[in-house]
């Protein structure tokens, strides 16, 4: 439990706009050891993004799993098209990706979605982009 409450600090910094007052935040919901695949994990947070917030540009070294359950969000990894999600579509990163673009995309409504990650264990689920 510790390294989750660590993984969503770092999400948590990530995810953060440029407006203080304008900040995603994010919510343990799972974690669990895959013993079947060695050291490896899932964790499974919401995230809730207020309206017009957006995150800087990071990756998440991990196969990321994205669904929408409230409002529409905007969703790029480098390289890939820009996608519009609404309540229940889902986008999916690959390990090697940077998520170049993640925002709510609304100004005034909020979007809610869960993420699902496989990750290394202990290992943060979100990092800054290597630029």
């Amino acid at each position: 439990m510790r390294a989750l409450k660590l993984s969503i600090t770092v999400l948590l910094c990530v995810l953060s706009t440029a407006s203080i007052a304008q900040q995603s935040s994010a919510k343990g919901i799972f974690q669990t050891d895959l013993p079947d695949i060695e050291d490896r994990e899932a964790v499974v947070l919401e995230v809730v993004y207020p309206p017009g917030a957006e995150s800087a540009s990071h990756r998440h070294n991990a196969h990321t799993f994205v669904y929408v359950l409230e409002g529409a969000v905007e969703m790029q990894v480098a390289g890939g098209e820009l996608k519009k999600l609404t309540v229940g579509q889902t986008f999916y990163e690959t390990p090697n990706d940077i998520h170049a673009v993640s925002r709510n995309a609304s100004e005034t409504d909020p979007a809610k979605i869960l993420v699902f990650f496989i990750k290394m264990k202990d290992a943060p689920v979100s990092a800054p982009a290597d630029d």
